[in-house]
């Protein structure tokens, strides 16, 4: 497919640049985020902003366009996808690369001193402003908010604002009652000795109210804000999306949440300010726009205790998170059945084996959508990291090529993501290499025996080492976290070679993703993806009673071992690999043979077999 055409549009944009009907005063630069008003990572299509002036559809990317200009920063995931769907009009900043520069250091680099750079104060952290703010100036230049975002002005025929139907999820789901919450997040209020506390995450709205949405494909979410004080607690919405038995959970909390207009958000706040003197707690990553709503001298900033709450699991969680994966196994031993025998016939390809796989997901219970777009890759299409298959890009799957599928499913009682890399036909001995040595990653970090609160980078050379020690790698992080029916990716940890800021150390509870991959440009994709639950490990020693933690893998879905070459295998990494086939095909069977799947489960006993 061709690249979207972007002349007309930037023409367009540097016009209004310079109207000051629209920016409070010509701007000479106009940054332009991937993000939403809550700094969401997966958005809605009306606040698709970055594809539309840019045509690049990836989750993450900073577009900067200035009079002459236009330039667009994307990490490792989306190098090659990036380069494929922009023109000429753009420059590429490959993010993660020493050689290139910061937004701030090329604005500051390209523009002419005294240059006024705009940006929307609602798409962008607080903290992100403050940092080019503070570069910028030391270089002469200034940034100021465009409160009037100049690509709606452009877009003719947005797309409408979603506003789905909200309803509650059970406690038998979520462990803990809204009042328990609110009693959690009370305690911290206090000793923060703060007035009140505002979020701005949509997850954590949701998780807080024990709500779920649509508002956002894939993401269990709505349109929001919260706000909790000593006594009270409000959830600022678009009211008519609250169904009946939404209001009545909320209702039945004591005191009840109060529902008030999403837009009153601004006016709330400047209302208890007036009537307190108190501190107001704002997450670090709330957007500027909010963050100029409460003065700096009353301001308390730090990531917001929700975020912790939410990543440390609670019994009843962690039960369902387990069980989901269960499932969720089940109809990948269904689809990869069907797919190694329709392979061979190469009449299936990327979009339909993805449609295949999610109406198997649909006949699992609890099931309540996918998680992501799937990824289903072949060969060249596999090494684009986050690629989706579009009509003029699907190739057959077929016994020539590897097949990458990366996938996940929202149930009641959680969320799955597993990537799994197969070949129907014959590997190569160099796919054989690279997949081992990914698989040596998985199996790298699935066993090691760390420290509680170790920061999740610490962890990251265990997956990259087979790859590096032949000069091998990978342009994205190794594990993320993961919600109980709630967004795909969900912080404030994770393990990548790069720090997380936010990272409050690994904890028993929490559950992560643990996902090396090796991709070769324009040949072919590997990735293996599992997400482990973080449990108490068994030492004999336990230095300075710290007390120590390990993983357990909770994804259960066999690993080809076609595409293994064994003797690069330990004796220890062989028995790992042969025990989880073996849980995979215990507690996975089970459930295949009580659903009538007699094909999936001969599947899955075949795909089990022990190696040695």
């Amino acid at each position: 497919m061709a690249p979207k055409n972007t002349s007309n549009i930037l023409t367009k944009l540097r016009v209004l640049m310079k109207n000051t009907a629209y920016v409070p005063q010509v701007i000479h630069a106009y940054i332009v985020p991937s993000g939403d008003a809550h700094q969401s990572e997966y958005i809605a299509d009306c606040d698709q902003r970055r594809s539309f002036i840019s045509g690049f559809t990836g989750s993450a990317g900073t577009a900067v366009i200035t009079d002459t200009t236009a330039a667009l920063w994307t990490d490792g995931r989306y190098y090659l996808q990036a380069s494929q769907q922009m023109d000429e009009n753009w420059i590429l900043m490959k993010e993660g690369l020493p050689s290139t520069l910061t937004e701030a250091k090329w604005l500051s680099k390209t523009l002419d001193v005294g240059s006024v750079v705009g940006i929307d104060p609602y798409l962008v952290e607080a903290e992100w402003w403050r940092d080019l703010s503070r570069e910028l100036q030391s270089a002469g230049h200034s940034v100021i908010p465009v409160d009037r975002n100049l690509i709606d002005i452009l877009w003719e025929n947005r797309p409408e604002r979603p506003s789905n139907p909200i309803y509650p999820i059970e406690v038998k789901y979520t462990g803990l009652s809204v009042s328990e919450k609110l009693k959690q997040v009370r305690l911290k209020l206090n000793e923060e000795n703060a007035i009140m506390i505002v979020f701005t995450a949509l997850d954590e709205i949701a998780y807080l109210y024990n709500l779920r949405g649509s508002d956002i494909d894939y993401n269990p979410v709505f349109f929001s804000y919260a706000a909790v004080t000593e006594k009270e607690a409000f959830l600022f919405v678009n009211e008519m999306q609250l169904t009946s038995s939404a209001r009545e959970s909320l209702q039945e909390e004591g005191p009840f949440v109060k529902v008030k207009p999403y837009e009153d958000i601004s006016r709330f706040i400047e209302s208890e300010l007036a009537a307190s003197s108190g501190k107001v707690w704002l997450s670090n990553h709330s957007s500027y726009a909010v963050m100029r709503m409460v003065p700096k001298e009353r301001r308390i900033v730090k990531l917001s205790p929700v975020a912790l709450m939410k990543a440390i699991k609670n019994d009843t969680e962690i039960e369902g998170m387990e069980t989901s994966h269960i499932r969720d196994a089940a109809a990948l031993c269904c689809y990869f059945a069907w797919l190694e025998k329709e392979a061979a016939k190469g009449t299936h390809t990327e979009i339909s084996g993805a449609d295949k796989l999610q109406q198997f997901r649909e006949q699992q219970e609890n099931f309540m959508g996918l998680s992501f777009q799937t990824i289903s890759s072949v060969g060249p299409n596999a090494s684009i990291i986050h690629y989706f298959p579009k009509p003029e890009t699907d190739r057959h799957i077929t016994t020539n090529e590897i097949y990458l599928c990366d996938s996940g499913g929202q149930y009641r009682d959680g969320t799955t993501d597993v990537t799994r890399t197969l070949h129907f036909g014959t590997p190569s001995k160099f796919e054989q290499d690279c997949f081992s040595r990914v698989l040596k990653g998985v199996i790298g970090v699935a066993t090691c025996v760390f420290p509680s609160d170790i920061k999740g980078n610490c962890l990251d050379t265990l997956a990259r080492k087979a790859l590096w020690d032949v000069g091998l790698d990978y342009g994205h992080g190794t594990g993320h976290g993961i919600g109980m029916f709630l967004n795909v990716h969900e912080g404030p940890m994770g393990m990548s070679w790069r720090v997380y800021p936010d990272d409050p150390g690994l904890k028993e509870g929490m559950f992560l993703s643990d996902e090396p991959g090796y991709y070769e440009d324009g040949k072919f994709g590997i990735r293996i993806e599992n997400i482990v639950r973080i449990v108490k490990a068994d030492t004999p020693y336990n230095h300075r009673e710290r007390g120590f933690l390990t993983f357990k893998t909770v994804t259960l879905v066999p690993i080809q071992t076609k595409m293994i070459d064994p003797s690069m295998l330990t004796e220890k990494e062989i028995n790992w690999l042969n025990s989880y086939h073996m849980e995979c095909r215990e507690k996975v069977g089970e459930l295949l043979l009580r659903q009538g799947h007699q094909e999936a489960y001969n599947w899955l006993v075949k795909e089990t077999q022990p190696i040695g």
